[in-house]
């Protein structure tokens, strides 16, 4: 599978691949996008089968790149992994398609609960 990683952050963008790996989930491939705009880029290049996305970014927020995603026909399976975990948010994301909203600080705990039934 190819897993498409959206965050402003390079480091942050590192450190959600380190915890994926330390998940279970390091054998897949991954993909990075700088921000919401670059990440709807890669999605039509690079066809991802798994989109994890920060949800303040520059130049499209990620809750613009789920709407736009989803606007557009594209069902890839989305989740926000975000500095924020608001009620509010939660609802927002799960309203606009996300599969699921990963607060930080995570765990890899918290990527295997979200991702053991899709990603095995």
């Amino acid at each position: 599978m190819k897993i498409l990683i959206a965050d402003d952050s390079k480091v942050m963008r590192q450190i959600v691949l380190r915890t994926m790996r330390q998940a279970g989930f390091g054998h897949h491939d991954f993909v990075e996008a700088a921000d919401g705009a670059e990440a709807l880029d890669k999605v039509a290049s690079d066809a991802p089968d798994l989109v994890l996305s920060d949800w303040n970014m520059p130049n499209k927020t990620g809750i613009e790149l789920l709407r736009d995603l989803r606007s557009g026909g594209n069902e890839v399976p989305f989740g926000f992994v975000t500095s924020e975990g608001s009620e509010e948010m939660r609802e927002t994301a799960k309203a606009a398609g996300a599969m699921f909203l990963i607060a930080k600080p995570f765990t890899s705990d918290h990527f295997s609960d979200a991702l053991s039934g899709m990603l095995g």
